[in-house]
């Protein structure tokens, strides 16, 4: 859980900055467990977001605007009645534990001046919103609780407010750091799990920190500890300890994997993480979860979106793949029909030589040159022509099946072919919009259903393929998929340019606009990253990327999108680099 205590008393201090003496303007409820608070504060219109998630509960100024159900949900309706037009005294949080109150006052119906505290719990499963007068009483709250959910307390209307049950740790403030290090050796726990269970506020991450920065490890059973990885462990604690007392605070986010040309949010804090490689540092703490969140929901909708095309892709994948079987197996089963035909030619050949009701004959092979006898099973109830005439009408039905077996297999490689190249741009895609011309190229081959759309003015504004330039100045575009694809190719290059694409392996198409004669190495090694980064093949070395001029690349008739042939090429080989990646992508248009 990265929203930590730590983070909590960083949030609050922002808030307490900025939110005290602001009128609540208005209050909506976009998510079932999720509260915005517009107010008017110091002369600026502030968003406060308060989330119950189980997934993501948190608070904190956001600039996210999202739709809000027609009909406002009861708690909703029910704040309005009870904090709308009410001013903000004051935002606290307690000692490290992961709850905020809002202390606000506003007028009742009879115009009496009244106090109360939203109050925001942030714990999981277990996180709140809960409105409460001036006495503890529970006016409502986003999540009930009562005695069937929980016998050790209930969160109800009209009962008092009660805190949540105390862990028993210590408060990082006042923490003697040399008696709590030297009562770990006799913990029967790991380093880690000592700090976790030991001291408020701190989330796995930190406990991470301080070991890190005491060149301990963390799993480490803290009986084994010596004397000197104890000392090492006081002066890591206390210099994480530090700051956090003393409001020192430096909000971050952690970045990890990279999705499309965009690392991941792994995690967040206010405090500087040294054992993370890539940390990005905002102005304010607000403005880091706003990212976080927002990028994560974002980075989840996208995989969300994905996810049904995903299954879509991978059953036509599958059912592919299962009748390429079935059309090998039926070739392997025909292989031997030219030894039909054969034997057809000898029973005719020596008709009157072979003896009725026969089961068999051996004959003379006149097609090899050996002249080795051959072994033919004959039907004995039927008469030599007979059996002649049984073996050519297998024979030509063996080269029937052959005949349209072989066609039907070259059309299902490239089904899968063309599927795969689908799905490794379905991977690449970054936006809302990249997915659904996906959708749309699927739906147009008949592998999906086409969704309805609301009526609305003109057609919706279609995306464009990347445009890079390479460091000799020359343009270089990518396409996103299939149908970008068949235009970079088929309409936007000119003859002579410059066509690149990944050697049997799915990817995008790569044109190198030729605005001179020749077109520099450095140019075409670029292009080639270019054509190996969008590729299946994207996280391998020495990948194959063939070029050839615009001119040798032919759509056969009836090809499916992006699908082309091409000849007079050359091959070079690269492995994708991300420093060359992010070099061409700052010059992007």
């Amino acid at each position: 859980m990265p929203f930590d205590g730590v983070v909590t008393k960083c949030i609050v201090r922002e808030l307490s900055d900025m939110l005290p003496g602001g009128r609540i303007e208005k209050i909506f409820q976009p998510e079932a467990d999720e509260i915005i608070l517009n107010i008017r504060a110091k002369g600026q219109n502030l968003r406060l977001l308060l989330s119950a998630s189980a997934n993501y509960p948190r608070i904190h100024l956001t600039n996210t605007v999202k739709d809000n159900p027609a009909v406002p949900p009861v708690f909703c309706m029910f704040l309005r009645k009870h904090i709308s037009g009410g001013r903000i005294i004051d935002v606290n949080f307690m000692d490290y534990e992961r709850i905020v109150v809002l202390r606000i006052e506003s007028v009742n119906e009879l115009g009496d001046m009244l106090e109360k505290k939203l109050i925001i719990e942030i714990m999981g499963r277990h996180s709140n919103i809960i409105l409460t007068n001036n006495e503890d009483k529970i006016l409502d709250s986003i999540k009930h609780v009562d005695s069937d959910i929980s016998r050790v307390r209930e969160v109800m209307p009209a009962r008092p407010y009660v805190l949540p049950p105390s862990q028993d740790k210590q408060s990082p403030e006042g923490l003697d750091v040399e008696q709590f290090i030297n009562s770990a050796v006799n913990s029967g726990m790991n380093i880690e799990k000592y700090l976790l269970n030991g001291i408020k506020g701190f989330s796995p991450l930190l406990c991470r920190e301080v070991c890190f920065r005491a060149g301990v490890e963390g799993k480490m059973p803290a009986s084994e500890l010596g004397e000197d990885a104890l000392n090492r462990l006081k002066t890591a604690l206390a210099d994480i300890i530090y700051p956090a007392a003393h409001d020192e605070f430096y909000p971050c986010i952690l970045l990890g994997e990279k999705q499309g040309f965009e690392s991941e949010p792994a995690d967040f804090h206010c405090l500087k993480i040294t054992h993370w490689q890539n940390a990005k540092y905002l102005p304010s703490m607000s403005q880091v979860l706003d990212m976080y969140y927002s990028t994560k929901d974002r980075i989840e909708h996208l995989k969300q979106k994905k996810s049904n095309i995903i299954k879509v892709l991978n059953n036509s994948i599958d059912r592919c793949n299962k009748k390429i079987a079935i059309q090998q197996d039926t070739l392997r089963d025909v292989a031997d029909r030219e030894k039909l035909r054969l034997f057809g030619e000898l029973i005719t050949a020596n008709i009157y030589c072979i003896p009725e009701n026969a089961k068999s004959v051996s004959l003379q092979n006149y097609y090899s040159e050996k002249g080795e006898y051959v072994e033919i099973p004959l039907d004995e109830n039927l008469t030599a022509q007979q059996n002649a005439q049984k073996y050519y009408r297998q024979y030509a039905k063996a080269k029937s099946t052959y005949l349209n077996t072989s066609k039907q297999l070259e059309e299902s490689l490239r089904e899968l072919e063309y599927l795969e190249s689908v799905l490794q741009m379905l991977e690449n895609c970054t936006s809302p919009q990249e997915i659904d011309e996906i959708r749309n190229e699927l739906a147009e081959q008949g592998y999906m259903s086409l969704r309805k759309k609301a009526n609305t003015k003109g057609k919706d504004a279609s995306t464009s393929p990347l445009h890079f330039k390479s460091s000799d100045g020359i343009d270089i575009y990518v396409g996103k998929n299939n149908k970008q694809n068949d235009y970079l190719t088929l309409r936007l290059a000119s003859p002579n340019d410059i066509w690149l694409h990944t050697k049997n392996i799915p990817g995008s198409h790569v044109i190198i606009k030729k605005s001179r004669q020749d077109i520099p190495e450095r140019t075409l090694m670029e292009a080639a990253a270019l054509a190996a980064y969008h590729s299946k093949a994207k996280m391998s070395s020495n990948v194959p990327v063939d070029y050839t001029n615009v001119k040798h690349v032919k759509k056969p008739g009836g090809a499916k999108p992006g699908m082309v042939i091409y000849e007079n090429y050359k091959t070079i080989n690269i492995t994708p680099d991300e420093s060359i990646i992010e070099k061409l992508r700052t010059g992007m248009n």
